[in-house]
Order: C-alpha cells, then sequence, then structure tokens
C-alpha cells in the first residue's frame, strides 16, 4: 500500500509531495463544462480581458481543490483509506491561471479514533497548494476514515 494506515500518522506530520502538476487551459475547460458551471470567468477570455481585474481566465477553484486534494491520496492515503467524511475551511487566496504548475504539501492537524469502528480512526489533514512563484492558492482541512494496521 502507497497510503499509511492510521497509527503511522502523528499530528504535525508533514509531507512535501512529489508530484506537481501544470494546469491547462483543456483541464479548465472541460472541468467547468461537464460540472454546467457557465461562469464567464472560467470560460470567455475576452469577457475576461475587458471586464476583470485579471484580464484572464481563472482556474475553475472546484478543480483546483480536487487537484490539490487528488496529488496528496499517493502519499497519504492510496488503498487505506475507508471514506473522504469531508472538506472544511477552504480557501483560495490567490487565482490559479492556465500554465501555473502546482505542488501540494499536507499536515496532519489531528487525530482520533473512530468511536463506532473500532478497527478504523479519522485523520484530519490541511492541504496547501502552491504555484510555480510558491504563491499559496488553496487550502483546505480533509477529514479522512482511515483503516488500522490489519
Amino acid at each position: 500500500m502507497a497510503g499509511l494506515y492510521f497509527e503511522q500518522f502523528h499530528v504535525g506530520q508533514i509531507f512535501d509531495h512529489a508530484i506537481r502538476r501544470t494546469v491547462t487551459e483543456a483541464d479548465n475547460v472541460f472541468f467547468t463544462a461537464l460540472t454546467h458551471n457557465p461562469a464567464a470567468l472560467h470560460l470567455d477570455e475576452e469577457y475576461c480581458r475587458e471586464h476583470t481585474e485579471f484580464g484572464q481566465r481563472l482556474v475553475n477553484s472546484a478543480f483546483t481543490l480536487g487537484l490539490i486534494v487528488g496529488i496528496s491520496v499517493g502519499d497519504t492515503t492510496l488503498g487505506t483509506t475507508v471514506a473522504n467524511l469531508g472538506w472544511d475551511e477552504v480557501r483560495f487566496p490567490a487565482p490559479v491561471f492556465h500554465g501555473d504548475t502546482l505542488r501540494v504539501q499536507s499536515e496532519v492537524v489531528s487525530l482520533r479514533e473512530s468511536r463506532s469502528r473500532p478497527s478504523q480512526g479519522i485523520v484530519v489533514f490541511e492541504h496547501r497548494g502552491y504555484n510555480q512563484r510558491g504563491t499559496l492558492v488553496a487550502t483546505c482541512k480533509r477529514s479522512a476514515l482511515m483503516l488500522k494496521t490489519p
């Protein structure tokens, strides 16, 4: 298993994920269209050039969130998670544009054994996404129901 079991995590543990990803125009347009989001902010370059402070399309924030969490999976929860329980405190402090390359850091912020499932525990991760300039572009806390060591 690439992922870790509940007992292998500790509060303060930091993962600097090796996978990085350059976000493409296709990523943004396909994701935005597939999720039926008609916002010109993501789809209409001319609108953005004329009517926004950024002058270009912004990458859909739901894509950015999915990407930063997805990048974390291989080092943390692949094969050892039971379920994703939720995302909290999702923030996008800076925009993501086509061509930005994102890297991710994850930190374990809390652990607790499951009260109803003795073979499992809950790990809360804080995921942080940075662009190629080191600017923080996304953060979230994710609660994951994890298997304990068999």
